[in-house]
C-alpha cells in the first residue's frame, strides 16, 4: 500500500477521495497501514485525511496530548475545513477529544477507537527496552486479540523507533502526558455526536473504559467487536467499517 503524502507548509498528510472530510488521528506507533482498510472503505464516500501527527519532531516541553491537539487545531486551519468527521485511535482518540473539548463548532462526528484520556494499560515500567527484539514482538502482539496481527513489518517498525534514544523520550513523554491529562471532568461538555467502537479484549484500554467514556460523554454509543484487541481498524477491519458506515450515515449532509 502506498499513499501519496501531499504536503502544505509544515504538515504532512494523506488525503484519499471526495466528500465530507474525515479525519483519521493515529497512536503512538500509529503506521500508515493501521488505516489502510478503513481508507479504502471511506474514501469512496468521504474525502479522507490522515495528517502525520509530529511525535517526535516538537520540542520536548511540547511533546504532550495538548501539543499534538494544537498541531491539529492549526492543520484543520490550514486546510479550511468547516466540519470534519474526526475518529482517533489510541492516543490519537485522546488528541481528538481534546481538540474537540476546545472547538466543537469544527467538528461534526468524533469516533474513538481504543481511545486513551480516562485510562490505559502502556508498556510497563520496564518499557522500552532497546535492542531487545523479543521483548518488543511480545508487547507489539498485546495490542491485537490475535498474536500473528503483529507482523514482522510491524515489530521491525515498532523496533526501529524504540532503539532510538531521542525518539523513545519522546514516547515517554507523550505516554506520562496521556496519564496525567485525564479527562474524566470534561467529557460531560461534549456535545458532537459520538461513537465509541472498542474490542472485546482490548488489554490496554480495556473495555471498562468504553463503558466510562459511554457513561460520560452525553450523546455517545457504544459498539463492541468480538476477539479483538486495541485496534479493530486493524484487526476486524470489516466489522469496523460496518459500525462507522451506519453512524456517519445518519449525521452526514
Amino acid at each position: 500500500m502506498e499513499y501519496e503524502i501531499k504536503h502544505l507548509g509544515k504538515f504532512k498528510y494523506v488525503e484519499e477521495g471526495a466528500g465530507e472530510p474525515l479525519v483519521l488521528l493515529h497512536g503512538l506507533f500509529g503506521a500508515l497501514s493501521n488505516f489502510k482498510d478503513l481508507v479504502d472503505h471511506f474514501k469512496v464516500t468521504h474525502k479522507v485525511y490522515i495528517p502525520m501527527l509530529p511525535l517526535f519532531d516538537l520540542t520536548i516541553l511540547d511533546t504532550t496530548v495538548s501539543g499534538l491537539a494544537k498541531y491539529v487545531t492549526k492543520f484543520i486551519d490550514a486546510m479550511g475545513f468547516d466540519k470534519v468527521h474526526l475518529l482517533g485511535n489510541s492516543l490519537g482518540g485522546h488528541v481528538g477529544l481534546v481538540y474537540t473539548l476546545k472547538h466543537q463548532e469544527k467538528v461534526k462526528t468524533l469516533t474513538l477507537t481504543g481511545s486513551s484520556g480516562l485510562f490505559e494499560n502502556g508498556m510497563g515500567e520496564t518499557y522500552p527496552k532497546r535492542g531487545d527484539y523479543e521483548y518488543i514482538r511480545k508487547k507489539t502482539e498485546l495490542t491485537f486479540y490475535d498474536p500473528k496481527m503483529a507482523t514482522k513489518e510491524l515489530v521491525d517498525e515498532v523496533y526501529s523507533i524504540t532503539n532510538n534514544r531521542l525518539k523513545v523520550l519522546k514516547i515517554i513523554a507523550l505516554a506520562k502526558s496521556a496519564i496525567r491529562h485525564n479527562l474524566g471532568d470534561e467529557l460531560q461538555d461534549i456535545r458532537v455526536p459520538t461513537c465509541l467502537i472498542w474490542g472485546k479484549n482490548d488489554t490496554i484500554t480495556p473495555p471498562m473504559v468504553a463503558e466510562e467514556f459511554q457513561k460520560l460523554i452525553p450523546n455517545s454509543e457504544l459498539h463492541w467487536v468480538d476477539k479483538c484487541g486495541h485496534a479493530p481498524m486493524m484487526e476486524v477491519p470489516e466489522d469496523f467499517n460496518k459500525i462507522l458506515d451506519a453512524f456517519l450515515e445518519k449525521h452526514k449532509g
